[in-house]
């Protein structure tokens, strides 16, 4: 388990919605791998190597685990049944930006790991697995060690090089993935801001945060390691939140 871990404190500021389009398009920076996974459903996904991992460049959208089992949809939230909620509770959302998934869901039935790899294949599809957040942080050592991923000069501000080039809300804070978007996702990460299900079973955030589940629980108490990143935040941030909450979902090869 992780020994320190904090929050993320979101500060609002004024800034407007850009309203993009679903592009899979990527960088010459980019090790990218064309439809290198196929999920039970049939949903196809690109795929992106950043230093020894290969990571998912697209948000998962399925409604079944690999055994066939469904994952039902939510109109509620609850840490003992999994469900898979619309971005926005709309399905108009689901292809660009997947599914939103509570921590059960992610996790079909299996435990918590902070392993490297974490051993939790869970929602993903075979020969994938739920990265742990030791993974999560393989992800932002290799970025730190490349130039060409941070920005300002800053190696704590990679967020603009995991987040994709469209659907981010604009924002003037210098290093931040809604400042000129076209600079962002050197890497092909492609994060999309899908935003979340909360506590209490509100949908807010398309456009102004992506926040993604890990296989890891957070020590002491009933909550589950995430990832995100912000509009106006230059950093990538960690956090815990209950695991009824929804999230994105992105797997890792095995």
């Amino acid at each position: 388990m992780m020994a320190t871990m904090f929050v993320a404190v979101l500060i609002f500021s004024a800034c407007n919605r850009n309203n993009g389009d679903n592009k899979h398009e990527y960088p010459s920076t980019a090790n990218v791998i064309r439809n290198a996974v196929k999920d039970v459903d049939g949903n196809k996904y690109d795929a992106v190597r950043i230093g020894n991992q290969v990571w998912m460049a697209e948000n998962l959208k399925t409604t079944h685990y690999s055994d066939g089992t469904e994952i039902p949809l939510g109109n509620q939230v609850s840490d003992s049944q999994g469900y898979r909620y619309y971005p926005m509770g709309s399905k108009s959302y689901v292809n660009s930006y997947g599914y939103l998934y509570n921590w059960v869901a992610v996790m079909h039935g299996e435990s918590g790991s902070d392993a490297n790899p974490s051993g939790v294949q869970g929602i993903c599809p075979k020969g994938w697995h739920v990265p742990s957040s030791a993974e999560w942080q393989e992800l932002t050592a290799s970025l730190k060690s490349n130039s060409i991923y941070i920005s300002g000069g800053n190696e704590d501000h990679l967020a603009k090089a995991i987040c994709a080039t469209w659907g981010w809300d604009n924002c003037s804070e210098e290093d931040a993935p809604g400042n000129i978007l076209t600079t962002n996702n050197a890497s092909g990460f492609s994060a999309v801001p899908a935003g979340s299900v909360d506590q209490n079973g509100q949908v807010g955030g398309l456009g102004s945060d992506a926040e993604f589940w890990s296989s890891t629980d957070f020590t002491g108490i009933p909550n589950a390691v995430f990832y995100g990143v912000y509009y106006y935040i230059p950093r990538v941030n960690i956090g815990n939140f209950d695991k009824y909450e929804g999230l994105s979902v992105r797997c890792i090869q095995d």
